[in-house]
């Protein structure tokens, strides 16, 4: 899914550093923001990594030759990086190298996606947009994963697709609230896990048509799963399946723990939802 981030986020988060990344490549990408992302799809990676090697074909949608070294960038604009190796590297990469060398130190923030197709429930295990936005909130940089259901993947050189500005859109709207309610932006060791329902050319078709919702990642099992935070008549949060499957326009956040990619719990939830609160509705 093509994410235009560097003609999005400047509108969006003033002077916050931005590390950013996606499991569908590099040439999929489009102050300050960095893109640090993998030379080739990678989708369904998780959390896997390894050593970024020299390409032996070329990069995605022929971005680069076959022979470019390991770790590259755009040389019209450097800020536009690749590493030949998982998400998740690519992700550590980008934080470890190439935020220092732009920003001077670590960035403040890292975003991952959006992904081409939801990340919900069980799935999130084995994404690699999630697997680079949870290496990034487990090294302290509060992080967000996003993933929408309507895209396929579309060069850096084509035409923008509509459904990538309702959700750049969407995507900057939240960041721009989590960032705007000051730091620690998140809670330690969490992020979130926010996924957009699908654009057509009918319904869903601007930002103004979503309405976001606090969710859960996991099925919760009565009487073994601890409440959620109270919010909308209940201590208990929809699912990201309920939400996806709702009628309407919704976007599911779902608050995560990066160490095990599964729901953190009331008293975290209830950070973001203060967070959120100007964003947030209840479903019908």
């Amino acid at each position: 899914m093509r994410f235009h981030v560097l003609a999005i986020f400047p509108l969006a988060v003033g002077a916050v550093n931005i590390i950013s990344s996606n499991d569908d490549g590099w040439a999929e990408a489009g102050h300050s923001v960095v893109v640090s992302a993998p030379a080739e799809n990678q989708s369904g990676t998780g959390s896997k990594q390894k050593t970024p090697t020299t390409l032996t074909d070329p990069c995605e949608f022929n971005s680069c030759p076959a022979g470019s070294p390991a770790v590259g960038f755009n040389a019209s604009d450097p800020r536009l990086g690749y590493v030949n190796s998982y998400p998740v590297t690519s992700m550590k990469y980008g934080i470890d190298s190439r935020a220092p060398q732009f920003f001077s130190g670590p960035p403040d923030l890292a975003v991952a996606g959006p992904n081409v197709g939801r990340n919900i429930g069980l799935a999130v295990h084995i994404s690699g947009t999630v697997g680079a936005a949870t290496y990034a909130a487990h090294a302290g940089i509060p992080a967000i994963a996003f993933s929408g259901g309507t895209g396929s993947q579309t060069s850096w050189d084509s035409s923008r697709p509509h459904y990538s500005d309702v959700y750049a859109d969407l995507a900057t709207n939240l960041t721009n609230q989590v960032v705007a309610t000051g730091k620690p932006y998140l809670p330690n060791d969490v992020w979130l896990n926010v996924n957009f329902g699908k654009v057509s050319d009918s319904r869903c078709t601007n930002p103004a048509d979503f309405s976001f919702v606090l969710s859960r990642i996991n099925i919760a099992f009565p009487f073994i799963t601890p409440n959620d935070v109270t919010t909308c008549g209940s201590s208990r949060l929809p699912t990201e399946l309920e939400i996806s499957l709702a009628s309407g326009c919704y976007a599911s956040v779902s608050v995560g723990m990066a160490a095990s990619k599964t729901d953190a719990n009331a008293t975290m939830q209830g950070a973001v939802l203060k967070k959120l609160s100007d964003l947030l509705t209840c479903l019908p």
